[in-house]
């Protein structure tokens, strides 16, 4: 990573927790090293001392931090062992992401990923007509998100054709089990040499003839030079920023609709939302009720995102900014400001 991707990713989190009505600001941090090249004892030393150096500026009432890209929940404990050693007592609510023996909440690993498909298929319905039984899916990226989208999708009844990583692709048109892939993976490191699918690169995955294409790597995958070989009728945004503005305006001309980030990942940081009040409050719920908070919530703000489209005629992206936006607004205009 590098110093440019951070306020753009620190910008997107206000507007991503606004869109969903959730009492979060926004920021972003990075450390700027690949934890598989680190030894765990060198990756804990290097947390904790990120940990300490941050600890300032963190605080359940100021600032929470949760787990991207290259953090686990391992990492989210040292964390939080971290500041609570510098406090001398326990915080669990300093971070989300925990493991929930320490005051982490059931379903926050797969939150973002189990989003996906509630708000895809709730899009689907609305606009045709259709659920995702037989829907065929493509997903780019199996990390924790790819991983969870391909399982929770094909377990909805979605056939999933092709997933990939950073190592490339494979592909069935009968379709892939993710739980087979998943354990390939666990295996052999990668996904190439997968048995019973065809290898495709990242970019031949992009272009495949498929219902609903899954952006769940990084940003800026869909650009101006490749955006017009898209074939997929629905464009789920998994990842934060894979669409770049050149390539929205190529897909919208084609006729593609686009799930934002904003509304299509925002599982996790609802979820996130969830265990921190819950470590606040010492009170924990179970797994099917987080599950069931949280498809509300995207659904209901997702519904508010789909009128604003008919009211104001726009993209689902342009209205999830203008929801956003306005209730930022609204808050700032009701605090006033202090002389």
């Amino acid at each position: 990573v590098t110093r440019d991707e951070c306020p753009p990713l620190a910008m997107w989190m206000p507007w991503n927790c606004a869109v969903m009505n959730l009492p979060y600001g926004g920021a972003n941090g990075w450390g700027i090293v690949d934890p598989a090249t680190l030894s765990p004892r060198e990756l804990e030393k290097m947390t904790r001392r990120y940990a300490t150096e941050i600890s300032p500026f963190i605080g359940p009432e100021r600032d929470i931090p949760a787990p991207d890209v290259g953090t686990n929940a391992q990492v989210m404990a040292w964390i939080m062992d971290t500041y609570s050693m510098h406090r001398g007592y326990s915080v669990p609510a300093i971070v989300t992401g925990k493991p929930v023996q320490i005051g982490g909440t059931h379903g926050r690993e797969q939150a973002t990923g189990l989003g996906v498909p509630y708000v895809t298929r709730a899009l689907l319905k609305h606009r045709c007509g259709r659920s995702l039984d037989g829907v065929t899916v493509a997903i780019q990226g199996f990390g924790n998100v790819g991983s969870w989208t391909a399982r929770t999708m094909y377990e909805r009844g979605a056939r999933v054709v092709a997933v990939s990583d950073k190592s490339g692709g494979v592909y069935n048109a009968r379709g892939l089990d993710p739980r087979y892939l998943q354990q390939h993976l666990k295996e052999h490191g990668s996904l190439s040499d997968y048995p019973g699918a065809d290898a495709i690169s990242n970019q031949e995955l992009l272009a495949l003839a498929v219902d609903v294409l899954v952006p769940a790597a990084l940003e800026g995958q869909l650009t101006r030079q490749n955006a017009a070989q898209v074939r997929a009728t629905v464009v789920a945004e998994a990842a934060n920023g894979p669409t770049t503005p050149e390539a929205d305006e190529i897909l919208a001309d084609k006729g593609v609709l686009v799930i934002p980030d904003i509304i299509c990942n925002a599982g996790g940081v609802v979820v996130s939302y969830f265990e921190w009040v819950q470590s606040l409050q010492a009170f924990f719920w179970d797994e099917s009720e987080v599950r069931r908070q949280m498809e509300r919530t995207l659904l209901d703000n997702l519904e508010v995102a789909v009128g604003t489209t008919t009211r104001h005629p726009c993209d689902l992206r342009t209205a999830a900014y203008m929801i956003a936006i306005r209730r930022i607004e609204e808050a700032l205009l009701l605090r006033g400001f202090y002389p």
